[in-house]
């Protein structure tokens, strides 16, 4: 996925195809908040023959690239970032320090339209990743407990 990041064409997107790089950005949102939902009622209504560990990963790395796709595009448009953000890896760099919410402050969104996308990228992560995670925790503890069930019963 990170492989598929750097080598991806994304110069297309930017103030050059607004429409397209909103389409795209919206789309790729809603697809995996619909994937990352459809997750966590697997969890919680303890369906069978799931994997939702994997898919909730991949669906939690596949957020990060979408939102390190949104900053590159926008970075091409000037002043929507007060600091250096002019690479894939910078991108990639300020969606993780967002998400991790430690803002070193090196580089900070001052465009209204990264501002925007910051704040998406925050209540998105509130609301699906935290499910997606809080649902992941509770599979893992009832997987657990079932083990031990098991070995006590034996």
């Amino acid at each position: 996925m990170v492989v598929a990041y750097f080598l991806a064409p994304l110069d297309r997107l930017g103030p050059q195809h607004p429409a397209l790089s909103w389409a795209l950005f919206m789309g790729a949102l809603f697809v995996v908040a619909g994937l990352l939902l459809r997750e966590v009622r697997n969890v919680l209504v303890d369906r069978p023959h799931t994997r939702p560990g994997a898919m909730i990963t991949l669906l939690i790395l596949v957020t990060v690239h979408v939102f390190s796709t949104a900053y590159y595009a926008l970075a091409k448009e000037p002043g929507q970032f007060a600091g250096d953000l002019r690479t894939r890896l910078d991108a990639l760099y300020f969606t993780i320090v967002t998400l991790a919410t430690v803002g070193y402050g090196d580089i900070a969104p001052s465009g209204q339209t990264s501002r925007t996308v910051a704040v998406v990228q925050i209540l998105y992560s509130f609301v699906f990743l935290t499910a997606a995670a809080t649902a992941l925790t509770q599979r893992m503890r009832g997987v657990l407990e079932r083990r031990a069930e098991r070995e006590r019963g034996e």
